[in-house]
């Protein structure tokens, strides 16, 4: 059974922060506390973990705010995930194989999921979508690595889907790009088509 430190911790990483309204908030302490049955000390001992992981800023005086994520933040994190991304499609096409019919479902899942509402939901499969292809290299400590930063993807894609109307469409053709090139083993075509992808991402974030 999850202590009320690590409730808390789940709550606010994959509820609160990746809430496109609450970027720039600052958060109450019991509001959380009574909304997830727990009191405040835990609330406060998740919001340490949190802003020691810099997805929270503890402002003097004011409390915990979520901070937006800059555009350098933005911008680092589509680099890291183009290197951990392009190093798992040339290793999974190398060995032969890869997650294609795990992706496909996937990617079919995110088609049926549209609108506003199911923002969150759409981005979620996402993740999965990127965490599955990285997965299929076999590397447990690349999976770690990459799974850190599920939460800034989650938020940035969040934000991203709310910041230009026909986003979600354009993501499920890049989706398809990729998935097309990995059927394919064509590695330079998957590479391509994952740059695309984030490139696309990255230029809806910066634009706000």
């Amino acid at each position: 059974m999850a202590s009320g430190r690590e409730k808390a911790y789940a709550y606010l990483k994959d509820t609160v922060l990746t809430d496109p309204a609450m970027q720039g908030e600052y958060l109450s302490e019991q509001e959380i506390a009574d909304r997830i049955g727990v009191s405040r000390t835990p609330i406060r001992e998740a919001l340490l973990l949190l802003a020691a992981e810099d997805l929270v800023e503890l402002v003097p005086k004011r409390g915990a705010r979520v901070a937006p994520l800059s555009g350098r933040e933005i911008t680092e994190l589509m680099e890291l995930r183009g290197i951990v991304e392009r190093y798992a499609a040339e290793q999974v096409i190398g060995a032969g194989g890869g997650p294609v019919p795990e992706l496909v479902e996937l990617l079919e899942r995110q088609r049926a999921l549209s609108g506003p509402e199911q923002a969150k939901e759409f981005i979620e499969v996402d993740h999965r979508f990127h965490s599955t292809l990285v997965s299929a290299v076999g590397n447990a400590l690349l999976d770690r690595h990459y799974d850190g930063l599920r939460s800034r993807q989650v938020r940035a894609g969040v934000v991203a889907l709310y910041n230009r109307q026909g986003r979600q469409e354009a993501v499920l053709d890049e989706h398809r790009a990729i998935v097309d090139a990995l059927a394919a083993g064509d590695a330079a075509a998957a590479c391509a088509a994952i740059d695309s992808h984030l490139e696309s991402t990255l230029k809806v974030l910066l634009a706000g």
